[in-house]
């Protein structure tokens, strides 16, 4: 898919499909095919493949064409089937317009076009649109952190509450839980540190050109509160370690609970166990199996010692 917008009234107007992109101050290309590809390099900037995006060395996501600066960052998103994800983004800035190229769907693409005019410093040129996207970008990754700290907040107050009289099915439920917020935090972190480089290179490219008037805060503003998130980041990655083992201790408590019962009872029919097994010897003679109540006696004797040995123990508080 291409979508591409142009300036108005301070506000990003979406161009028809077929509109002459020349008009565009931002092209987005999602999943492109080739002829959508060949569009956008009609307009003097190489499109890179998928495979190029994901390189891992910095040299291959940050780096400059000319006058064509490539950022590549990672952002958490949706695939096409809708399982969320993380993929590469790549922010191709041209003096005239902002080109970029992703393969998923994070939700900031989806939300911007509509707030263009009241985020960041607008949408006049190509810096203030790339600039602006970032920080809906940002304000997103802070959303969902928000939202993991409150999923690890019920899910703690249920852990808390129910204890280790929680059904197993609800302890499973509690660590998948704690595997999927694991999850996000994680890459919303990477994703963080993959924006903290692009905007750092972006300034350093800002300072270069002398274009730093004014926007220069805007991208200390965006270091900042990036920075805030990472450390918000830690902490939640803490409080998700702490809420795996609380969990896992609850679950190893119902455990305990089981093996404990299962013990004690295997101790309670232990005596009776040897009285029956003393009886059942085949020893010529035993004076009790000629005796009348020999039979009644012996299942006293073993109703008796299960009894005592439960009182014993409930004596103890071992029950």
């Amino acid at each position: 898919m291409l979508y591409a917008y142009a300036p108005a009234d301070r506000k990003l107007k979406p161009l028809p499909q077929g509109s002459d992109l020349a008009a565009a101050i931002w092209v987005d290309l999602y999943r492109p095919l080739s002829g959508q590809v060949d569009q956008a390099q009609a307009l003097g900037v190489e499109v890179p493949t998928l495979a190029d995006m994901e390189e891992i060395e910095v040299s291959n996501r940050l780096y400059r064409e000319g006058s064509v600066d490539y950022l590549t960052v990672v952002l958490p998103g949706l695939s096409e089937t809708k399982a969320p994800m993380s993929g590469p983004v790549c922010f191709i800035l041209h003096p005239e317009r902002l080109v970029t190229v992703r393969h998923h769907a994070p939700r900031p693409f989806e939300t911007y076009p509509e707030r263009a005019d009241r985020v960041g410093p607008g949408c006049g040129d190509p810096r203030r649109v790339f600039l602006s996207l970032m920080e809906e970008i940002v304000g997103r990754l802070a959303d969902l952190m928000e939202g993991t700290g409150r999923g690890l907040d019920t899910l703690m107050a249920r852990v808390f509450e129910e204890g280790a009289k929680a059904s197993d099915d609800a302890l499973q439920e509690a660590l998948r839980q704690v595997a999927r917020e694991s999850d996000l935090i994680s890459r919303v972190r990477q994703s963080l540190l993959t924006l903290e480089r692009a905007i750092s290179y972006f300034g350093q490219a800002l300072d270069e050109a002398g274009a730093g008037h004014g926007l220069r805060p805007v991208v200390k503003g965006l270091m900042r509160d990036i920075r805030a998130l990472e450390v918000h980041g830690d902490f939640l990655t803490s409080r998700v370690a702490m809420a795996s083992d609380v969990t896992l201790g609850m679950v190893n408590l119902a455990q305990n609970k089981t093996v404990k019962i299962v013990s004690v009872v295997a101790v309670i029919f232990l005596p009776p166990t040897v009285i029956a097994s003393a009886y059942g010897m085949n020893f010529a003679h035993m004076p009790e199996l000629q005796w009348a109540f020999g039979y009644p006696m012996a299942l006293a004797l073993m109703l008796a010692s299960a009894v005592l040995t439960y009182l014993f123990f409930k004596w103890k508080r071992w029950l």
